[in-house]
C-alpha cells in the first residue's frame, strides 16, 4: 500500500543527454526525480571528449561582436545569452569539479 502522506518528488523528463540537457537534468535534479533519454549509446560524449585537456566552452569576444553573429535571431536570444554568461558557464562547470579555460 502507498503511503499518501509521504510527499513524492515530481517526475521530470530531459530529452537529449548532450550539455544542454545534462545541465538541465542537474539542475532539475533537486527538485525532481529526473530521466534523460537521448539516441546515442552515452551522454555527454563532447564534454568526455574536450574533458581531458579542459573545456573551452567559452571565449573571450566582445559581447556585441558575439551578438551580431546571430543575425536576424539577435532579438530572440539577446536577453537568454544576457542572463546566462560566459562567467556563469564556467562558475557553473567549476561547481561541478570541471576545470575550464577561456579560448579564442
Amino acid at each position: 500500500m502507498n503511503d499518501t502522506s509521504e510527499k513524492s518528488r515530481p517526475l521530470a523528463a530531459v530529452i537529449g543527454g548532450g550539455p544542454a540537457g545534462l545541465m538541465a537534468a542537474e539542475r532539475l535534479a533537486s527538485t525532481a526525480e529526473v530521466h534523460v533519454f537521448d539516441a546515442m549509446p552515452s551522454f555527454g560524449r563532447k564534454f568526455l571528449l574536450a574533458g581531458k585537456s579542459g573545456l573551452n566552452i567559452t571565449h573571450g569576444e566582445d559581447f556585441e561582436t558575439f551578438l551580431a553573429r546571430f543575425g536576424a535571431a539577435r532579438e530572440m536570444l539577446e536577453p537568454v545569452l544576457r542572463s546566462f554568461t560566459p562567467s556563469d558557464i564556467r562558475e557553473w562547470a567549476a561547481a561541478l569539479g570541471i576545470e575550464t579555460f577561456e579560448g579564442s
